[in-house]
């Protein structure tokens, strides 16, 4: 495999973590009416059987960097496969309420964890020159996660009595080849020197993703570590207003605009 191929195979494996993130937010929007009658939720139920999965994406997200930084990114982007490929398991072979809610919640803990660990790996093994075509990537398949979401479910509506369970378990391949070839892509040269202090590792990592450059950017890295150890910069600092205040600005106005509703609620039942 030539060096532009790794490098692509290494980012779309993660970007795929966000393929599965789209693809989990919208297609309980398929199943939702569906639910609501089955188990006689009430209005309050029927809005957390909805939301649940983002009350795990918060917790997900706000927690995710504690795994990616001790466990490595690697193995971080292997459990989140994992919680993908059980929660769409268990959504799908739920037998009530409280146990479609528990899985539900994981398969958003898997949202939340892969929105900070797979842009985070694909930025650490990108050449500098591509890492923002490569980080696209995960943006990319979180809107065609949600697309196929939207064209399985409906293809899979009128399956049998019970198609809410094939909308939901169909999530379940695109999770298990995401936990087969996330075992094939390398460790994070960055984490490797800096977590586990293995520079030789790292420099063969670096050597395929840009061998003129791999020596100096591992020593940037190395130099890196010791001037945060010895300034210790603070994110809310004003060195950062600027960086923090558009990323908060971006999440709130997307949120803002009202989108996340169509999303979830974007119902066959009420549209078709």
């Amino acid at each position: 495999m030539s060096r532009q191929n790794s490098i692509f195979f290494w980012s779309i494996t993660a970007a795929l973590g966000g393929f599965l993130f789209g693809f989990d937010t919208a297609v309980i929007s398929g199943v939702e009416q569906t639910l609501q009658q089955l188990w006689s939720l009430t209005p309050f139920q029927h809005g957390l059987t909805v939301s649940i999965a983002l009350i795990g994406t918060v917790v997900g997200s706000f927690f995710g960097g504690i795994p990616a930084d001790r466990l490595g990114r690697k193995k971080t982007l292997f459990w989140i496969a994992v919680s993908y490929l059980l929660s769409a398991l268990g959504t799908a072979l739920a037998h009530d309420w409280s146990l479609f809610l528990v899985f539900r919640f994981l398969g958003g803990l898997g949202v939340g964890a892969s929105s900070v660990a797979a842009p985070m790996y694909i930025t650490e093994i990108s050449p500098a020159r591509s890492r923002g075509k490569m980080v696209a990537l995960f943006q990319f398949n979180v809107v065609f996660g949600i697309l196929i979401a939207y064209i399985s479910n409906y293809f899979l509506q009128d399956i049998s009595q019970e198609a809410w369970r094939w909308m939901l378990g169909v999530q379940a391949f695109p999770a298990l080849l995401f936990v087969t070839i996330v075992m094939n892509i390398p460790e994070s040269p960055r984490w490797l020197v800096l977590k586990k202090g293995k520079t030789a590792e790292a420099l063969s990592i670096r050597q395929i993703i840009d061998p003129e450059t791999a020596s100096q950017t591992l020593s940037n890295i190395t130099h890196s570590q010791s001037d945060t150890q010895q300034n210790k910069p603070r994110l809310f600092s004003g060195k950062y207003k600027t960086p923090v205040m558009l990323a908060v600005l971006f999440a709130l106005f997307n949120q803002l605009s009202g989108i996340n509703a169509i999303i979830y609620y974007n119902s066959l039942q009420r549209f078709g």
